[in-house]
């Protein structure tokens, strides 16, 4: 599945992201067992929640760190989300 920029981003429902204690880090929970995730990753996945396109998330962060030319490493990070199961679009 490729990435498409016009449709919007949502977290799946067969996964759970979460703060670990253990790991002090985001992770990803699924049944067949866990995935840790930088910060980076974690921010991005945060806003994957039904109601922003690519531009919508990449605006947002580039906002929250103040910094600018996000858009491929997200959409980057974002195919990989997609191919693992962990975002679906709609």
């Amino acid at each position: 599945m490729i990435l498409n920029p016009e449709l919007f981003l949502s977290f799946s429902p067969m996964h759970r992201l979460q703060w670990e204690e253990a790991q002090q880090k985001n992770v990803i929970l699924y049944p067949e067992g866990m995935v840790e995730l930088n910060q980076s990753s974690a921010e991005i996945l945060k806003l994957c929640d039904g109601t922003r396109k690519l531009a919508q998330l990449v605006q947002e962060l580039e906002m929250k760190f103040e910094t600018t030319e996000l858009k491929n490493d997200v959409a980057a990070f974002l195919e990989v989300a997609l191919k693992n199961g962990w975002i679906t679009q709609r």
